[in-house]
């Protein structure tokens, strides 16, 4: 992905390892290490499941991003006799990595470019960032029981209907107790988390593609409106837009 924006993104996360470059401009985020502040040739790593959010600084930033399955980096990960999911540092300066990065996102658009090419390009970066820029000791929040079976309840129905109280019920807890420990222990707001899993059904959709009418049913909006609305908030573009990048 390439985007020039001035968004500011909201909480949420990714199913994927998100590595990229700041072009131009700046940006600060909510990070697993707190805030950092990333500009102009900065890599920028997002882990699977890290909440995360995005709000530029004196004006519109530029980036280009690549999203990998986590199985692909784990699989290299371990060719490397290193144990345990890849937790990578979110802002890296490394001049190196981000000319190879660069270097990267500029093959992978040039016609007849040989697949083995981008395949050595993409792994040399990985084994970079594996080798200097992975974290040993993450810290990770830990998830309450109740919590647990509130958020597991909302990862596998993210299109059904639901109020705080049938969640507070869910984990035996005042709707006040849910907001409060969710928020805490999740880093965003229940109502928010199920948003960001509709925008990812609805991507999915998109990318098979479905009309935005049916996405929005298929994903839990309440119409149409309401998916852009959501989309934009946390994608930065519109489904229109999205859909057609993808299906280009």
């Amino acid at each position: 992905m390439a985007i020039h924006s001035g968004h500011a993104f909201p909480r949420h996360s990714h199913d994927h390892y998100g590595i990229g470059v700041i072009s131009q401009g700046a940006q600060r985020s909510w990070s697993l290490l707190g805030q950092i502040e990333a500009g102009p040739g900065d890599v920028i790593v997002v882990n699977p499941g890290e909440i995360h959010d995005g709000m530029p600084l004196d004006g519109p930033r530029s980036w280009q991003m690549i999203y990998l399955e986590p199985e692909v980096l784990w699989q290299e990960l371990r060719m490397e006799k290193q144990k345990g999911d890849a937790v990578l540092r979110p802002c890296v300066q490394d001049k190196q990595l981000s000319a190879m990065l660069l270097k990267l996102f500029s093959s992978m658009t040039q016609p007849g470019i040989e697949q083995g090419l981008l395949e050595e390009a993409l792994l040399q970066c990985m084994m970079r960032l594996s080798r200097d820029h992975s974290l040993t000791s993450p810290s990770r929040s830990v998830i309450t029981p109740s919590i647990q079976r509130v958020k597991q309840y909302l990862d596998d129905s993210p299109t059904l209907q639901t109020s705080l109280t049938e969640l507070a019920a869910l984990g035996d807890l005042s709707r006040f107790q849910l907001l409060r420990s969710f928020s805490r222990e999740v880093g965003i707001t229940p109502h928010a988390y199920l948003l960001q899993l509709r925008v990812r059904h609805a991507r999915r959709w998109l990318a098979k593609g479905n009309s935005l009418a049916d996405t929005a049913i298929l994903s839990g909006f309440s119409d149409q409106s309401h998916l852009t609305r959501a989309f934009v908030r946390q994608m930065g573009v519109t489904p229109a837009r999205y859909q057609n990048a993808i299906l280009a």
